[in-house]
């Protein structure tokens, strides 16, 4: 293995190991985040950082999420699981950004529907995608509050794009036992929701720590703001 290769093999280790005492317990959630070259979805600037625990540009004014988020978001989708491998049939990602995200949920799920408002991120996250042969996520320019803009169910929903209220439209596009997982929020002021369809007309909802995420725009781009 080249002296690359080395590094970054060796920082995503520690990158784990932080996970684990920052308290993502699910060995299924660290077994896939360590399978993912988080670099893979940066600029070569920045792949000297790409396994630090922070936030880093993407262009456009949007992030990917820091690791623990990526984590701790993926471990509440999947809680009401045990069994190893693709749990799910099919998981929508709103807010995908470069990729990232879809890529662990690659590891959770059949089939992974990814929107993102921006088209430029839409083609730098199928590039990254199709480096890694991951063939089993699509990636959809759209307005991430439509959903997937068809009828069809979810077993979970992951956002990562702060509404100030969540989109209650969203929960109908989840099977029942489904979770939706989205901060909800002002800017410095947002929760994670894990709002669970116990019912086709009953929800559960829990509210958990502090996060800080882009807001959630409707509509869609073609880039020209960065």
């Amino acid at each position: 293995m080249n002296n690359t290769g080395f590094t970054f093999s060796r920082v995503r280790d520690q990158m784990i190991q932080l996970l684990l005492e920052m308290g993502i317990k699910d060995f299924r959630v660290l077994d896939a985040m360590s399978q993912v070259p988080r670099h893979i979805f940066l600029d070569r600037a920045l792949w000297s950082r790409a396994y630090e625990n922070r936030a880093l540009s993407i262009g456009y004014k949007q992030t990917i999420s820091q690791p623990y988020i990526v984590a701790k978001m993926t471990q509440y989708l999947i809680s009401h699981t045990s069994k190893r491998g693709k749990v799910f049939d099919r998981i929508l990602e709103i807010g995908s950004g470069c990729g990232y995200q879809s890529a662990v949920l690659s590891y959770f799920a059949k089939e992974v529907f990814a929107v993102e408002r921006i088209k430029p991120l839409v083609i730098k996250s199928r590039e990254n995608l199709r480096e890694l042969k991951l063939r089993n996520i699509s990636v959809k320019h759209a307005d991430g509050y439509e959903g997937w803009g068809v009828s069809e169910k979810f077993d979970g929903i992951i956002c990562a794009a702060a509404p100030k209220e969540y989109p209650e439209d969203l929960l109908e596009f989840l099977e029942v036992g489904g979770k939706l997982v989205i901060p909800v929020g002002f800017e410095n002021k947002q929760k994670l929701f894990v709002i669970t369809k116990a019912s086709k007309a009953e929800y559960k909802e829990e509210i958990y720590e502090d996060v800080a995420f882009v807001p959630m725009l409707s509509g869609t781009s073609n880039g020209e703001i960065k």
